[in-house]
């Protein structure tokens, strides 16, 4: 079928790497890989941060403008027309002006991937955006629920003839890093024992939620009691680089963002993956690294246990307590055996739950039914 897709935080294009950015690619490639005609609908960003009424206003006006535009540009003579609109990540901050108006113009399914609604927002600073997030979920025939907390709050925002589908997040499944080498490249580059256990983060520096799991993380390695040396190196860049340098100490290899397929080499060479996961939705990276067979603690935050399994696949922690990311990081710092049974089972269980084919087989079958129940009506 031909798609429209559209992505109101960032863009699939964007040159500022993210996880949306890689969710938002990996979603196009799902629905190319089944052979859907996939075109992005536009680039325009709705996220307002800091909840600016003016702003809202302003996207709002931009958003009916420029669907609008896509509204004649489809229906000219000739011209490719979607039979299916598909919005990927839709919350209070970054609203779908556009989808909706173009989903009703057209008569065709309006989709929604990985949808949040916040009642509490109904009054205040982003009230405008919230209202629209409940026009765009009242109008879907389909929501995808990558954050299985979500669906508490989205299903009664949903209309009649909307269906809910919980699915994993899910990565392209790339062969294995050999981890001596790895090691081996990674100790030059950085100037690092070998024989200490490594701990990797990987995220952006913002001033947001990025900010205090940095935090969460300086206070828990700050109080840490192990018996065996370690090493923290840490992924990452961006405008709060300074605060988390300062507070994660001279100690710390901070790498920068490392490009393309780089980052593999560091998750083949290090020992346990860290990240309190503070407001995180499910966290691309902390799959990345369960995907490589890399034994996590993380916060039990959003969708995060959607990934990793607690004393299965890695420890989760409650969300921001510093003491127990602490203990659990301790622990698998002091335990190898530990660390090796966890590595073993993250590969088997992202390899069965989490690959790529299997969420583009279901996709391709949740948006070919959505197609046909709206064509009967509902």
């Amino acid at each position: 079928m031909r798609v429209s897709f559209y992505a109101p935080l960032k863009p699939p294009d964007s040159p500022k790497p993210s996880g949306d950015r890689r969710m938002a690619r990996l979603l196009l490639k799902a629905l190319k890989a089944r052979g859907h005609d996939t075109h992005l609908a536009s680039r325009m960003r709705s996220r307002d941060a800091v909840g600016d009424p003016k702003s809202q206003a302003r996207l709002e006006r931009l958003g009916k403008r420029l669907a609008d535009q896509l509204i004649r540009a489809y229906t000219a003579p000739g011209a490719w027309r979607p039979d299916l609109w598909f919005t990927y990540h839709l919350f209070y901050k970054a609203s779908d002006w556009i989808g909706p108006i173009v989903a009703d113009a057209l008569s065709i399914p309006y989709v929604v991937a990985e949808a949040s609604h916040a009642p509490k927002r109904a009054d205040g600073p982003w009230s405008q955006a919230h209202h629209q997030v409940e026009i765009a979920l009242a109008r879907a025939d389909l929501v995808i629920g990558l954050n299985r907390r979500d669906r508490a709050c989205v299903e009664p925002a949903l209309g009649a003839r909307a269906r809910y589908f919980g699915l994993r997040p899910f990565l392209e499944l790339k062969k294995d890093v050999e981890r001596q080498s790895a090691r081996a490249e990674i100790a030059a580059r950085h100037d690092i024992s070998p024989d200490t256990v490594w701990l990797l983060a990987v995220g952006m520096m913002r001033e947001d939620a990025k900010l205090e799991s940095y935090r969460v993380l300086a206070a828990a390695l700050a109080r840490l009691e192990t018996r065996t040396a370690w090493r923290l190196i840490v992924v990452g860049d961006g405008p709060a680089r300074p605060i988390v340098e300062q507070a994660l100490g001279p100690e710390t290899v901070f790498t920068g963002i490392i490009p393309g397929d780089g980052l593999a080499t560091y998750y083949a060479a290090a020992d346990v993956f860290v990240w309190p996961s503070v407001h995180e939705a499910y966290g691309m990276a902390l799959l990345e690294a369960q995907t490589a067979g890399l034994p996590a603690v993380a916060g039990d935050s959003g969708g995060v246990p959607d990934i990793l399994r607690d004393g299965e696949t890695g420890i989760l922690c409650r969300e921001g307590d510093a003491v127990d990311v602490a203990n659990g990081v301790a622990r698998l710092i002091d335990d190898p055996a530990t660390r090796q049974r966890m590595a073993d089972a993250a590969r088997t269980v992202t390899a069965a739950e989490h690959g790529f084919a299997g969420a583009a087989d279901r996709i391709d079958d949740l948006l070919t039914e959505a197609l046909a129940r709206y064509a009967e009506g509902g």
